[in-house]
């Protein structure tokens, strides 16, 4: 392991809090942030080192932006540099959402105005991810067809296994379609982590995957069964934060943990924060917990991306110049542009849009964000007093 002084790990704190308490905007505009602090201001990494940094995290499952800053932060100051790194770029949001979800469960907010508005941000905000991820993801036939199997297949079948299921099939048809396509490029990153402790994540990464819902169905407790929610959705949300919507409601919401209402207000609430979307479960985690609850489900939803970017950086220079492995992960990403077309009708629109008054406010909003180029947390303000004008309506 790289060793480092007292002195770079308390950098690699402040600048990692820095930008999470800035980086507004979701994981593209967040990797726009990375590459002024890191790669221009402060030179901790070269460009090309951060492209290839960058499409690793695009490669893996779980939020991207997070895992390029633990990567930056390991390369920085090793293991402890990628916790810190963590640590900094997502704490903020994560304690003004435990402190949102506190609120609401102290005043009983779950029907009123300013959270029926923020479901309506929802709706804008998932919209505005539709479009970019459709022109960047799905620009041919193939992936549209692909897009299109993943959204009819998880709106007709909606079981614990289904998003799994499609992104295995997505593979195999990106695998089988694209297994030709070669763009590579020149990779070398020197990352100070050996391979023997890179194959433990990935050990640890898939053993928990596969011994969590067993511990699940043998045992009563309430946490093992947060923990393997939350571990599993972080394991398999290709695409960015935005898909993670999906997989969450589908653990929660249907179980009866809880209320669609109460899932979609903490969905607008996570826009207004800075930071990486992910932090959404500790929301999550609050109202079934409190705020050892959202602690908990925070580490519980980021622990496979940590384990994901330490386990495979070592690997990549030989990976990312097999063209199958790149067909394959272009299928996947076509499948989550109908992964998250489907979340966005179910529950997101069914949930949110009543009348035409609630679609012309989303019209708005939408064109605030996407048009206008307003930053989301005014789109959130916005929507908060737009809801609660709503009730006069």
């Amino acid at each position: 392991m790289k060793k480092v002084n007292i002195k770079a790990l308390i950098e690699i704190l402040f600048v990692s809090t820095k930008l999470g308490l800035t980086s507004f905007g979701g994981p593209i505009a967040h990797l726009g942030y990375f590459h002024e602090e890191y790669v221009r201001r402060r030179k901790w990494i070269d460009e090309k080192s951060y492209a290839d940094l960058v499409a690793l995290c695009q490669f893996l499952p779980g939020p991207a932006s997070s895992q390029v800053g633990i990567g930056i932060g390991v390369l920085r100051g090793g293991i402890i540099g990628g916790v810190l790194a963590f640590l900094g770029f997502t704490l903020p949001s994560v304690i003004a959402l435990i402190l949102f979800a506190l609120l609401m469960q102290g005043t009983h907010l779950s029907g009123a105005g300013p959270i029926h508005g923020l479901k309506i941000v929802a709706v804008a905000v998932v919209a505005q991810a539709i479009l970019g991820m459709a022109q960047k993801l799905v620009p041919d036939l193939q992936r549209k067809s692909i897009a299109l199997f993943a959204l009819v297949g998880t709106l007709l079948w909606q079981t614990a296994y289904t998003q799994v299921s499609v992104i295995l099939l997505s593979a195999l048809a990106g695998f089988l379609i694209y297994k030709q396509h070669n763009e590579s490029e020149e990779s070398n990153i020197q990352f100070p982590v050996s391979r023997g402790f890179a194959i433990f994540c990935l050990s640890l990464f898939f053993g928990l995957l596969i011994i969590l819902p067993i511990l699940r169905g043998i045992s009563s407790s309430h946490w093992i069964a947060m923990f393997d929610s939350f571990y599993r959705s972080g394991s398999l949300v290709f695409g960015g934060g935005h898909v993670v919507l999906p997989l969450l409601e589908r653990e929660f919401v249907p179980t009866g943990w809880l209320s669609k209402e109460t899932f979609l207000a903490g969905y607008g609430a996570a826009q207004a924060v800075p930071g990486p979307l992910f932090t959404f479960a500790a929301y999550l985690g609050t109202v079934f917990n409190g705020w050892l609850g959202g602690l908990f489900a925070t580490f519980a939803i980021f622990l496979p991306a940590f384990l994901l970017i330490v386990g495979t950086l070592p690997f990549w220079n030989t990976l990312r110049h097999n063209p199958k492995i790149k067909g394959a992960l272009m299928g996947v990403n076509a499948a989550v542009v109908g992964i998250l077309i489907a979340a966005f009708y179910n529950p997101i629109w069914t949930s949110s849009i009543f009348t035409s008054i609630d679609f012309a406010f989303a019209a708005v909003l939408f064109s605030m964000l996407v048009y206008w180029k307003l930053p989301p947390w005014v789109i959130v303000i916005v929507g908060i007093i737009g809801g609660w004008l709503l009730k006069f309506l």
